[in-house]
This record gives C-alpha cells, sequence and structure tokens, in this order.
C-alpha cells in the first residue's frame, strides 16, 4: 500500500511518502515546511509536495491513501481540526474534505500523540506491550493511550489530553492553563521557564548562557545546547522542567498503571537533563507498586516518529 502521510505540527509540518507492508514501512520520500496560521496555504503546499514525490518515485499512477497527524483537539470521525491551540488560525479545519477535494483519495486524520502511541506499539519501543502511555513532548504535551492491547480514545475521541492537567497554581502556561502539565513540560514550556531564568540572573547582572541574541527570542534548542556545555542555568531549566515531569507522570502511572511510558521528541534529545528531578518526584509521588512495574524510555523511532506516526494514521 502506498501512503501519503501528513504530519501537522505547531512549528513545523511534513509530508511523507512510504510503502507499506504487513509489518514494515519503507519511506521514499519526504519534504518539510514551516507550519503558519494559513492552514490552506500549508495543506496546498505539501499537498504538491506530496505529488511531486509520487511522481519522483514513479508512483503516481498508483492508487495511495492520506494518513494526518495532528495535534488535539479533533473530530477524527468528520475530519475537522478544531482550533489546537499549538496551531492559531486553524479553526474547524475540514482536512479530510479538503484532501479529497485536492486529490480525490479518502483521508483519515488522527491525533499526533494516538498516531504515534501506534507508531510505537506497532514498530517501536512498545511491541508487544499490553498497557503502554506514549507522550509527544514537542511543541505541546498529549498522550496517546493503549490500554489492554488496544488504543484507548474516549468517549468522544478526547482521551489522552494529558498537557491540559494542572501541576501547580501558577507557571508557565501551556494548553492556555498556567501550571499544566504542558505548561511545564513542552518546548514553549521549557522556554518560558528560562526566559523567567534569564530574566531573575539579568537583574543579578549576569547573562544567561543560552541568550543568543534577545531573552524573548530563547528556545528549547538554545538551553539544550547550553546543558550540553554544562552551564548551571541552563541545567536548572531542565531541572525545574524534570521536577513537574515526574509530577505529571506520576498522576499517569497511579491512574493507568502502565507497563512503559515512551516519551518522543525532547525527552529523546534531552531526556538526561530531566531524569534527575524526574525520578526524585516519582520516588515521592507514584504508589511504589505501580512505579516499580512501568519504564520510562525514549521513543525508539526517535526522530522518525512523527513521520511513522502519520502514515500509521492511514492504517489505523
Amino acid at each position: 500500500m502506498i501512503v501519503l502521510g501528513l504530519d501537522i505540527g505547531g512549528t513545523k509540518s511534513a509530508v511523507i511518502l512510504a510503502e507499506c507492508a504487513d509489518d514494515s514501512i519503507h519511506f521514499l520520500g519526504r519534504k518539510e515546511i514551516k507550519t503558519t496560521r494559513s492552514w490552506k496555504e500549508v495543506l496546498d503546499h505539501l499537498i504538491l509536495e506530496g505529488k511531486n514525490m509520487l511522481k519522483a518515485a514513479g508512483k503516481e499512477t498508483e492508487d495511495f491513501t492520506v494518513g494526518i497527524s495532528c495535534g488535539g483537539p479533533l473530530d477524527s470521525k468528520n475530519g475537522i481540526i478544531q482550533s489546537p491551540p499549538n496551531l492559531p488560525g486553524w479553526d474547524d479545519v475540514p482536512i479530510i474534505e479538503y484532501i479529497h477535494e485536492k486529490l480525490g483519495v479518502q483521508a483519515k486524520l488522527q491525533n499526533d500523540a494516538d498516531a504515534c502511541a501506534l507508531a510505537e506499539w506497532k514498530y517501536g519501543a512498545g511491541k508487544g506491550i499490553e498497557n503502554m502511555v506514549f507522550l509527544t513532548f514537542g511543541t505541546g504535551l498529549g498522550a496517546g493511550l493503549i490500554l489492554n492491547g488496544r488504543l484507548y480514545t474516549g468517549a468522544s475521541n478526547m482521551a489522552g489530553e494529558v498537557g491540559h492537567i494542572p501541576l501547580a497554581d501558577e507557571g508557565p502556561i501551556g494548553y492556555g492553563k498556567p501550571g499544566s502539565f504542558e505548561g511545564f513540560c513542552s518546548g514553549g514550556g521549557i522556554a518560558q521557564i528560562a526566559k523567567g531564568i534569564a530574566y531573575e540572573l539579568e537583574k543579578q547582572g549576569i547573562k544567561a548562557s543560552f541568550i543568543k541574541s534577545e531573552i524573548n527570542d530563547i528556545t528549547t534548542k538554545d538551553v539544550a545546547e547550553a546543558a550540553e556545555a554544562g552551564n548551571s542555568d541552563a541545567l536548572e531549566v531542565f531541572k525545574r522542567s524534570g521536577k513537574y515531569f515526574g509530577r505529571g507522570l506520576s498522576i499517569l502511572i497511579d491512574i493507568l498503571n502502565p507497563e512503559i511510558i515512551v516519551v518522543g521528541s525532547i525527552y529523546v534529545r534531552a531526556g538526561k537533563f530531566l531524569e534527575e528531578e524526574m525520578y526524585r518526584e516519582l520516588e515521592i509521588q507514584a504508589l511504589e507498586s505501580s512505579r516499580k512495574a512501568v519504564r520510562i524510555l525514549p521513543a525508539k523511532l526517535g526522530e522518525s516518529i512523527g513521520d511513522y506516526g502519520a502514515v500509521v494514521a492511514a492504517l489505523a
């Protein structure tokens, strides 16, 4: 089966061409673009690149299907993207209808955390696991839940929106809520923590190690690079995030009692800076028997997990 996967992210989006067999995915092409507020502009660009990849691979005459992975909230059944907090301007986007209009093929829309959870379950760290939580930990924070050997999506397809969980009365803002799980544990959240520390240091006449131009331009990547160099202020940013990551994980562990929690994106690249505080908080907060039953792992599919997720969305 030939699949065009569309991975719609808050910062960047990609189109992926793949050939799928029962137990493997063979990638034939990929193109990444910047995500903007104009959903039609982004989709038109991805569709054009997808057509070019089909032609370059000699697959333009073959039947294909489209999978779409995107952060929620979504109406997957009716194919509508419903104003995700990390996609300003993407309000009630009829993406399935639009894809069909432009390409003449059917498409499937899947929450990105659910799509990546299925990908890790079928092709990555979750093979053979009955109970698994996948956390995106990218621009935002969402969860995909594999419970008792199947994807759990909930009564209104909104299960797994863990970024909305409050972890503190105040704190960095994520999912529109100060002190939320996403506020402390996402790319946007870590950048907010870093800016706060940078301003604290500035009052003392000290320039933070992770400032490349202006404080308001600080990114999580900047902080990770400074942490790799051993700078204590950058390590403190990750310690603060790691503490609340452990607190959020404890809630999931106590409620769901999973065998593994697989974490993507930032955790794959910088998890080592989070883990000391994360595990310390788990020791304090999580039930001992549940904590001992779970392993916390970086996504085995690594930086390719978004590509896998978009393709798997078409197969779900």
